[in-house]
């Protein structure tokens, strides 16, 4: 989501003749686009922004200006705090507001010192942002939700990106029309939690994410459809008869499940169970059969006990994941899980997590080198590291490795696979497939 929401800052800030630089060196604004779901990944704001003072410094001794800003969810988080401990940051911009960004940037020409904008705004950014969106490769991003109304006690997102807003249908639609006669082939639906999409389509009709993967596996040239993040509790019949049969969805999930014991999950607010989540996966595999899931853990939640652990372990045993993402437990400041809870001691969370890291570590190898043998249909995008090779993604997105002329850059290829590692998987062209 915020590569896309840095795209869309492009395609705003175009109309007042701005466009990307290679390095931050050549920029007269430079943008930080932040996350803030990690402690880690909020305090690296505060490096950059010391790096770029630097730059900013050598500039001005060439007379030169560069305005700098942060955007994205520590701005939102933080707002003017970030400009008093950052004090040569000019412009803060939120992620529901970085559609007023050309106005922030009047505000600073016509002599204002400081431009802060955190608001939620009534109306949609995505009212306000070009129709068009631009793009050079064959995938791409589309935001159709945001926001969430789950309030997971570890999660900060219902505080930065606020409540779930959905796109109106025809704006998506629109969207994705474009992308594809750019040559995009295949879209990946975002939201924070994005089978919970309910936006309005035709006559003021609501529709769900199902219906929406059915209208835009019709548009000529996307062959390929994936969504991401979905949350266990949203996974309706609609969407899953999607699933199920639009051949253009992709037989690959993240549905992330964060702990395997019911204990864990309800001190998380998650609303379900280790169990339902399991029904949940049994059903969507019956219905989808050759479908792999991927997942999102945390470790060391405050009150996690070993017993907890080894039912997150348990948990992870019966799915079998392809891939997955796992981390320790990172307070957020007021989040509820931040506030109570008995801490696990750090050494603990570590051990926890190189356990569990090394058990879907194995799974995700071992579902690699299922694919050897097998012919699956890759989408190449990029050259690869060597002269002559290729590298695609499958079904599955798993990273394919061949060697191919770069004609085949943009288009879908059979490729037989020979080989299978960690992180990639290597094969032969077989049929070039047409468009």
């Amino acid at each position: 989501m915020n590569v896309y929401d840095s795209e869309r800052m492009v395609d705003a800030l175009a109309p007042l003749g701005y466009g990307l630089v290679d390095t931050p060196n050549d920029a007269d604004l430079v943008l930080l686009n932040t996350c803030h779901i990690r402690e880690k990944a909020a305090e690296k704001v505060y490096s950059e922004l010391g790096l770029i003072k630097r730059m900013q410094a050598a500039k001005a001794k060439k007379g030169e200006r560069m305005v700098v800003g942060v955007a994205g969810c520590v701005a939102q988080a933080e707002g003017k705090e970030i400009m008093r401990r950052a004090p040569h940051v000019e412009l803060v911009v939120g992620p529901q507001t970085y559609h007023r960004l050309p106005r922030l940037l009047e505000e600073l020409d016509d002599g204002a010192k400081r431009a802060i904008d955190i608001d939620y705004p009534s109306e949609s950014k995505f009212d306000d942002l070009p129709v068009s969106a631009q793009t050079n490769g064959t995938a791409a991003f589309v935001t159709i939700q945001e926001g969430c109304d789950k309030f997971c006690t570890f999660c900060v997102v219902p505080y930065t990106r606020g409540a779930e807003m959905s796109r109106p249908v025809a704006s998506i639609l629109d969207e994705c029309k474009s992308l594809a006669a750019q040559g995009v082939r295949e879209i990946t639906l975002l939201g924070q939690n994005v089978n919970a999409y309910h936006g309005l389509g035709p006559n003021d009709v609501e529709w769900g994410l199902g219906r929406i993967l059915s209208e835009l596996s019709l548009i000529p040239g996307i062959e390929r459809l994936r969504f991401t993040t979905s949350h266990p509790r949203d996974m309706d019949d609609e969407l899953i008869e999607a699933i199920s049969s639009v051949p253009e969805v992709m037989p690959y999930l993240h549905l992330p499940v964060q702990a395997g014991s019911d204990k864990i999950l309800k001190a998380m607010n998650r609303h379900h169970t280790a169990e339902s989540y399991l029904a949940t996966i049994d059903r969507l595999k019956r219905a989808r059969p050759g479908l792999a899931v991927s997942g999102d853990f945390i470790v060391g939640f405050p009150g996690e006990t070993d017993e907890d652990f080894a039912q997150t372990l348990a948990l992870v045993t019966k799915v079998g994941y392809a891939s997955a993402y796992s981390f320790k437990y990172s307070p957020r400041p007021g989040t509820p899980a931040a506030e109570k809870g008995t801490p696990v001691p750090p050494e603990v969370m570590d051990a926890r997590l190189q356990s569990l890291q090394q058990l879907l570590s194995e799974q995700s190898l071992a579902f690699n080198q299922g694919s050897v043998g097998k012919t699956m249909s890759v989408l190449f995008d990029k050259p690869g590291r060597k002269p002559g090779q290729l590298i695609g993604k499958s079904p599955y997105l798993q990273s394919v490795v061949v060697e191919a002329p770069k004609r085949l850059i943009g288009e879908i290829a059979s490729v037989h696979i020979n080989e299978a590692g960690p992180n990639s998987l290597k094969g032969n062209v077989v049929i070039e497939e047409e468009r």
